[in-house]
């Protein structure tokens, strides 16, 4: 089979390799679509260092079942189809306490952090356990579908804020992550909503797309002008969707006492953290990684036309043109949100 294979670093080269095998319990998908994610982007040079060559990245992903292997029950050939992004063991101590996104034998697909390594979906198949599939519905197409992952990464980070109806409500970066979260939050009935980006052309589309306010983040007095929409306290909730010390303290300093902040980005290994802010302000700060089962509310939002991602799809492209793209999204060429690539 074709596949876009990382062989170095900034070297990506499509070529054939061999087809995945498929194990007991496990079904072959024949990918119809599957999006660039800002993590493989950010693999593609190795500073984040969970892309370790070779490999094949790609993790948002839709397609086809084309084989099933032994012990398969309720899927077939032909079944439509999208899968989480983490494989988990379901008898793992986390899995089984209803948090299989922290399971201790977790892998990502299209990841290979040095202790595992799997391959992904910028490939023309690939083999994935029964047990992370979901069935894409009539309404949703593939290209859409290629979209859940993101949506579902956005939507479990906003469960795990417990949101009130009208709470106040920030996100800072407007990226993929950040726009999902916006529009999720004026789904799940959120007062106001600020974003805050370095970037206009983001700043604009968040306006476009739900958000109430947008601010730049570079501008000195973001806090203050956030405390004066907010009854001088500050937003009832932050998420911060970048993962820098710059972009996490801005979160927090936008929040209220007794706030919460959902951190969702990681771009960084370590950052400083305001821990006196923290403490004397007696803010909640939560981890959100991965997703934790919100695929079937995002399908059935897109299939309700809810959550609608048409506009968030600039390029649907052949998987043979992928290194051009990611060369593209490395280089920040034009304003491109997300490109899809199809084997």
């Amino acid at each position: 089979m074709k596949a876009l294979v990382l062989e170095e670093y900034n070297k990506l080269v499509y070529k054939d390799v061999p087809e995945p095998e498929v194990k007991p319990g496990e079904v072959l998908v024949r990918i119809k679509a599957c999006g660039i994610c800002g993590s493989d982007v950010q693999g593609l040079d190795g500073s984040t260092g969970r892309r370790i060559p070779p490999i094949i990245m790609g993790h948002e992903a839709s397609g086809v079942i084309a084989s099933v292997g032994p012990g398969v029950s309720d899927w077939k050939t032909g079944d439509r189809v999208t899968f989480d992004s983490t494989v988990y063991p379901l008898n793992d101590w986390y899995t089984l306490a209803g948090k299989y996104n922290l399971s201790d034998n977790r892998e990502v697909i299209g990841v290979s952090p040095g202790d595992y390594r799997r391959n992904g979906a910028f490939a023309e198949y690939l083999a994935v356990p029964q047990h992370i599939l979901y069935r894409i519905p009539d309404q949703v197409s593939f290209e859409q579908a290629a979209m859940v992952e993101a949506a579902a990464v956005a939507l479990h980070a906003l469960n795990l804020a417990s949101l009130k109806t009208g709470d106040s409500c920030v996100v800072t970066g407007a990226g993929i992550i950040g726009s999902f979260l916006i529009r999720l939050l004026k789904i799940a009935g959120a007062g106001v909503v600020i974003a805050i980006d370095n970037d206009p052309i983001k700043l604009d589309y968040a306006m476009k797309t739900g958000a109430g306010h947008a601010f730049n983040s570079s501008d000195a007095d973001v806090p203050e002008r956030i405390k004066a929409l907010t009854g001088g306290r500050g937003a009832d909730i932050s998420f911060e969707a970048v993962g820098k010390t710059e972009t996490v303290n801005l979160a927090i300093a936008s929040t209220r006492k007794g706030g919460t902040v959902v951190l969702v980005g990681n771009i960084s290994k370590t950052i400083e953290f305001p821990l006196q802010k923290v403490v004397t302000s007696g803010i909640r700060v939560l981890g959100s990684c991965a997703i934790r089962g919100e695929y079937d509310a995002v399908l059935k939002l897109m299939k309700d036309g809810r959550l609608d991602v048409s506009d968030m799809i600039s390029a649907v492209a052949p998987l043979s043109e992928g290194a051009e793209w990611f060369r593209k999204l490395y280089n920040k060429e034009g304003d491109l949100k997300k490109v899809i690539l199809v084997p």
